[in-house]
């Protein structure tokens, strides 16, 4: 068969008998996960180039498999010398006839990837959730530099970069402008962007379906790396043992990873210490809640771009000092009332305005204040308010107190840390103890559970 692989008919059939031997040779497990989704690339002379999908798999086949194929291919052909692995047009890897013991260093050509065509992941990405809709305020100014840093740079500026803070406040849109920026500054670049119950799902189909090989080839042949709502891997030991791993080799790598949380990386109970540790040794940037002059501007931004009734200032400056909780809210308040002015082909005016939000103003009227958590629960324990601020720690004072932190975390958008400061300029680690410890008396004792449930009712009614 001499000088057969030559043309393309013995070429093919070379390469089919190449794939039946590795087959039978490494098991249909094997060769299914690494060695079937290679291709013959190109055979010139005496080399002979096979094409794999990703950098991950040619990395993973290179030093297992890569002496067999050549065996195998100067069966085929005696004039073989060599046979590269490539990824696209990129990224060599050789294996040269030498033996194992004079064998000389793989050869690795860095090019330009490609990017990763992946249905699922596109359809994540909000073609409204660029830098360019994005309102900048002193909340958010700094976490938004640090985005628009990672989206511009070659190489990873930061890793990771966490973005936190609370619901509705930016932190997705910030992650998918990321991505669409990469896709328009850098579209070599292999680009993965998916919530972190995504990434679950998608361990634990690997696992159920034996082709965990493959899912790690998936994530950790990517350039960037974007996790949404990372404490959803609360308590998943398994989960985030893999997303450790996954993190480690991509870091190792160069490879840029963005990551997103409610929380800051110390405040994720339910992680591993180390994955915490790893979470926070990059930049840590936090969204903070929204202030007057930035839902302001967030409302003129989304009134200017939508088409429809003109919402008059006055209105818009209504639903500013209105709507505080944040961002997702307020943008749905606006949209319900240019709907509205639309369908019933009305002008947009205060009081229609009012009208339609009857409910949801109404319901903001209704928000409980720390305050006013601090003074009902200090009346109901019969201790003084300035005591929940105080630096005593007798346990008359700091379980109420702890009572009242536990409250103002479950009926008020506050974060840890403004709750802290609060209560005394208190630490957030300090609120989380609380937190948890009312959590584990309300279990454990149910008079005291009928205490904090009845003050929760009246502060809500």
């Amino acid at each position: 068969m001499v000088g057969e692989a030559a043309s393309g008919s013995g070429l093919a059939a070379s390469w089919t008998r190449v794939r039946n031997r590795l087959r039978s040779e490494y098991g249909e497990v094997a060769f299914e996960n690494w060695l079937n989704r290679l291709d013959v690339a190109d055979f010139s002379g005496d080399s002979l180039v096979l094409s794999a999908p990703s950098r991950f798999m040619r990395d993973w086949v290179a030093p297992r498999y890569g002496d067999r194929i050549r065996a195998l291919w100067r069966l085929e052909d005696p004039s073989v010398r060599t046979v590269d692995i490539v990824v696209g047009e990129g990224n060599t890897v050789s294996f040269k006839q030498e033996s194992p013991l004079e064998r000389a260093p793989e050869r690795v050509a860095d090019r330009p990837g490609r990017p990763i065509h992946d249905e699922a992941v596109t359809a994540l990405l909000d073609p409204k959730l660029t830098f360019d809709n994005f309102v900048v305020g002193k909340p958010n100014e700094f976490a938004h530099a640090a985005a628009r840093r990672v989206s511009e740079a070659e190489n990873a500026p930061f890793n990771p970069l966490f973005i936190y803070g609370g619901v509705g406040l930016g932190k997705t849109h910030l992650m998918q402008g990321i991505a669409w920026s990469l896709r328009k500054r850098q579209p070599h670049k292999q680009v993965m962007y998916l919530s972190a119950e995504k990434f679950m799902y998608r361990f634990v189909r690997a696992l159920r379906f034996k082709n965990i090989m493959g899912f790690k080839e998936l994530f950790r042949s990517v350039d960037v790396l974007m996790i949404d709502d990372v404490q959803f891997m609360d308590g998943k030991d398994a989960t985030q043992e893999e997303f450790f791993h996954t993190f480690n080799e991509l870091v190792d790598q160069g490879h840029q990873i963005v990551i997103s949380g409610d929380r800051s990386p110390s405040d994720l109970e339910g992680m591993e210490e180390r994955m915490r540790s790893r979470l926070g040794c990059g930049l840590v940037a936090e969204v903070h809640s929204t202030s007057y002059e930035l839902r302001l501007g967030i409302l003129q931004a989304k009134a200017e771009g939508s088409a429809g009734s003109k919402v008059p200032d006055k209105v818009l400056e209504f639903l500013a000092h209105k709507i505080t909780s944040n961002v997702r809210e307020l943008e749905g308040a606006l949209n319900r009332v240019v709907a509205h002015a639309t369908l019933v082909g009305r002008p947009i005016a205060l009081d229609s305005a009012q009208e339609v939000l009857h409910d949801l103003l109404r319901a903001h009227d209704r928000r409980v204040t720390i305050e006013e958590i601090q003074k009902r629960v200090s009346d109901y324990y019969n201790i003084r308010v300035a005591e929940m601020s105080s630096a005593r720690r007798a346990q008359m004072v700091a379980r109420p107190r702890q009572v009242a932190m536990y409250l103002a975390k479950q009926l008020t958008s506050r974060s840890l840390p403004e709750i802290g400061r609060k209560f005394g300029n208190r630490d957030h680690t300090t609120v989380m103890h609380a937190i948890k410890r009312i959590d584990q008396l309300s279990q454990s004792d149910p008079s005291f559970a009928e205490d904090v449930e009845l003050l929760r009712r009246t502060l809500e009614s």
